[in-house]
């Protein structure tokens, strides 16, 4: 809402030092947005004047129309200029401004000689004073506005301010004049005088036959006053003009000028038909199957039957509360109006402008809120400017109101105090909310507060709570943390998640975030072909991107993505993970059920609607690629070895130890991707990516990558610290013949479970596979530490513990070698 500093200030008495600035402070102080404030006509300096056109010589010896024009501007002698424009005559009266004036722009008029004539000065179009962008002619005022040589920067407030207020949704008041200059008053506590009273609203005749309503639940006050004698072919007065053009609206005609002029006023939308072109009388209804209407813009819209009307006995004439139809549009020969103002249901209207797609001034104001009480003392008020300006005449009106007394508020004075936290005494919610224009009826504990019919958004206590603090200050509610509550800490998902962010930064990775949505395209550039629980992907209804309308079932896209963002940067050696959700799908989903809004739901519809909830694992992944640790060798380049080392560490992190086998799965390499278990479960995988993947995403090569599902590992549990012996340990060396298909993991486990209570650990340290082991066979060399918690172990001890070891080991085919 744009709101110039000079109509303001006929509506409230501001004190003069206070300037266009701090009347948009004191407005942001009330709770308002503001967009800022423009300034208009204080680069204007010199002379702006009115004169009359004497007379007018074309000049046709040039390649584009010029003439030669004499004037009247209240002076002794005539002053001649030299002006383009083409759309004045002899008569008319014009603004002129003299030699030595400057126009905005720092545009400098001097007296010049041009096209073989001196131009003393210059006539001026209204984007030349800084009043619109219209270029396309000079400035013609109406006959008789003022005296020949009147200052035209006083006549056409040239000099003035606009003060642009970002209205929010639930304060539809405050897109009228009437609206701001309330608050502007209680901002600075001077009185304020509703321009609505100063209107003579009675109806003198009323015609029954003028309209009716089919459903009072869609509009439940309408008043039509029909007028008579217009003169429509008359110019808006510059005054209202002026107003339209700095509240953001164009002239256009007399009747939609008056119409724009109230509703930016009061608040009021307002709609004028012409009634030689309206059949049978006005009638608010709903739309019929198949019915269309062209509306002013010029486009023919099909309308729905939810669709609320302004029809006569021929069909639509507006679309109700949005725009009105060509059909009965007012044009120059019109001479008889009929002016609608209703209170339209605002959440129809609303749906409407949406379904549409048609947004207007109007639409915006009955979707936040009209004064219900407005629509008589508006119309009013336009019939009255119609008699004023056009020379119209009122005929008749009626006024079919169906409104419903709204319902008192109960309301304790102490809640504010203790909603907002800041005290708050009876005295200033009293005057606080009479600011607002509450009424109040006071008992010895409660107030009953009837909201004025101006503020519609005001239902519950709490709104009236919002308004006691909003106008007493919000810079006022000094801030102060809330103490903080009793915690038992972090839950045990946390300190997994924070554990395992803390192990992986440890081994050299960066976290990234990734958007959750992947598409086709993704899966397939990863290999992951049919027979693949991934591919079961849950499609959105609507999705950011068509070419990511999927839940993501794995995080690698996203990482790769995020990889490839890096690389383009000029990052070579990078390690990067993410932990998030994975969502997985089923082949048996069922469709989401509908409820009804008649009930709540019983516990059977919540559990169908719980089992339809996709599965949701955590997983952590991570890439890798380029070189990675340094040592006192410098850096190396990372391999799968890697890989398997941070999912390890993510493990280790969440109390659990990984088996590791060989295993096989898109994306990774068949040859160098580990199978990571936990238990009797495969919860990741591990290893290179696969040449032809790495090439096909344009991928370092050998890239490493890992993914893990976090919530399959579980929470960590509380670690018990081991007996750290003092005694020597017993370490001897074995190396066990196996075939190539056994994983040296379950040798480690079974070593470890045959050696007993005394064996500390087994640790492969070789692997070899060669002629002297045979085709299909490998040795596999550990070293075996044995050691007892309270002695030093004899060497038949140890050797009997390794023979163990060694037997369990054999369980899996595996022989000494030599």
């Amino acid at each position: 809402m744009r709101v110039p500093l000079s109509w303001l200030r006929e509506l409230v008495t501001v004190p003069e030092p206070f300037g266009a600035r701090e009347i948009a402070d004191a407005l942001v102080r009330q709770g308002l947005e503001i967009e800022g404030v423009e300034f208009f006509g204080s680069d204007l300096v010199g002379e702006l004047v009115v004169a009359r056109v004497l007379s007018i010589e074309e000049l046709t010896e040039f390649k584009k129309p010029i003439r030669w024009v004499s004037l009247d501007a209240g002076e002794k002698d005539v002053r001649w200029v030299i002006c383009g424009a083409q759309n004045f005559a002899v008569g008319d009266l014009v603004v002129v401004v003299k030699p030595g004036s400057i126009l905005p722009g720092e545009f400098k008029v001097t007296s010049r000689e041009t096209y073989g004539h001196v131009s003393d000065g210059m006539i001026c179009s209204a984007r030349e004073m800084g009043m619109g962008d219209d270029h396309t002619g000079i400035v013609v005022l109406p006959p008789g506005v003022a005296p020949l040589g009147f200052d035209a920067i006083e006549l056409l407030g040239l000099r003035d301010a606009v003060i642009d207020v970002a209205v929010t949704p639930d304060r539809g008041y405050a897109l009228s004049m009437r609206g701001i200059a309330r608050e502007v008053a209680t901002a600075f506590q001077v009185p304020f005088s509703d321009p609505v009273f100063a209107i003579n609203s009675g109806i003198t005749a009323v015609d029954e036959l003028l309209g009716s309503v089919e459903d009072a639940m869609d509009v439940d006050r309408i008043v039509l006053r029909s007028v008579t004698g217009v003169d429509t072919s008359l110019q808006s007065p510059i005054w209202m003009q002026r107003r339209l053009a700095l509240a953001g609206m164009r002239s256009i005609s007399l009747a939609v000028d008056i119409t724009n002029y109230v509703m930016l006023e009061l608040g009021q939308p307002l709609h004028a038909f012409d009634s030689g072109k309206v059949k049978g009388g006005i009638r608010v209804r709903r739309a019929h199957a198949n019915e269309s209407l062209e509306t002013l813009d010029h486009v023919t819209r099909k309308l729905n039957n939810d669709d609320l009307v302004i029809a006569d006995s021929s069909g639509p004439l507006a679309l109700a509360g949005t725009m009105g139809g060509l059909n009965s549009e007012i044009d120059s020969s019109s001479t008889e109006i009929i002016i609608e103002a209703a209170h339209f249901t605002p959440e129809l209207i609303a749906r409407m402008s949406r379904r549409h797609k048609l947004s207007s001034e109007a639409s915006r104001r009955f979707e936040r809120g009209v004064d219900h009480d407005l629509a008589l003392a508006a119309s009013a008020r336009a019939a009255n400017l119609f008699c004023e300006i056009g020379g119209a005449q009122i005929v008749s009106a009626i006024d079919i109101d169906n409104r419903v007394p709204l319902s008192a508020i109960t309301f304790n004075p102490s809640f504010p105090t203790r909603l907002v936290g800041h005290p708050y005494s009876a005295d200033v919610v009293d005057q606080r909310l009479t600011d607002v224009g509450c009424t109040i009826e006071k008992s010895v504990e409660t107030w009953l507060v009837k909201a004025p019919s101006w503020r519609p958004d005001l239902t519950l206590a709490e709104d009236l709570v919002e308004e006691v603090a909003r106008l007493e200050g919000y810079d006022a509610i000094p801030s102060i943390l809330p103490p903080a509550p009793a915690s038992r800490g972090l839950t045990p998902t946390q300190r997994t998640r924070r554990g395992v962010g803390i192990a992986l930064a440890g081994e050299g990775f960066v976290e990234v975030l990734s958007y959750p949505f992947i598409g086709e395209n993704d899966l397939a550039a990863l290999g992951i072909v049919e027979n693949d629980y991934r591919l079961i992907a849950i499609r959105l209804a609507n999705p950011m991107s068509d070419a990511a309308p999927l839940m993501r079932t794995t995080l690698l896209p996203g990482l790769i993505a995020a990889l490839k963002r890096n690389l383009s940067r000029g990052n070579r050696n990078l390690a990067i993970f993410e932990m998030g959700s994975i969502f997985l799908g089923r082949l048996d989903q069922l469709p989401l059920p509908r409820l009804g809004v008649d009930r709540a739901p019983s516990p059977a519809d919540l559990n169908a609607l719980m089992s339809l909830i996709p599965e949701q694992p955590q997983y952590v992944a991570g890439l890798l690629c380029g070189e990675g640790e340094s040592s006192w060798r410098g850096l190396r380049a990372v391999d799968w070895s890697d890989g398997i080392a941070a999912a390890q560490a993510v493990a280790r992190a969440a109390g659990a130890t990984l088996s590791i086998r060989t295993g096989s799965l898109a994306p990774w390499h068949p040859g160098r991707c580990a199978e990571l278990w936990y238990g009797d479960q495969v919860v990741g995988h591990a290893g290179e990516l696969h040449p032809r993947v790495v090439t096909r995403l344009d991928l370092p090569p050998r890239s490493v990558a890992f993914e893990l599902n976090l919530d399959a590992l579980g929470n960590p549990t509380p670690v018990h610290s081991p007996e750290i012996s003092v005694s020597p340990p017993a370490i001897q060396d074995v190396a066990l013949i196996v075939d190539s298909s056994v994983a040296a993991s379950d040798i480690t486990t079974a070593l470890l479970a045959g050696g007993g209570p005394l064996l500390e650990s087994a640790a492969l340290f070789d692997v070899y596979e060669g002629a002297q082991v045979g085709k299909g066979r490998k040795s596999l060399a550990f070293t075996l530490t044995f050691r007892a918690p309270d002695r030093t172990l004899t060497a038949i001890e140890a050797a009997v513990a390794r023979e163990g070891a060694v037997t369990a080991a054999g369980t899996l085919g595996a022989e000494l070698r030599g």
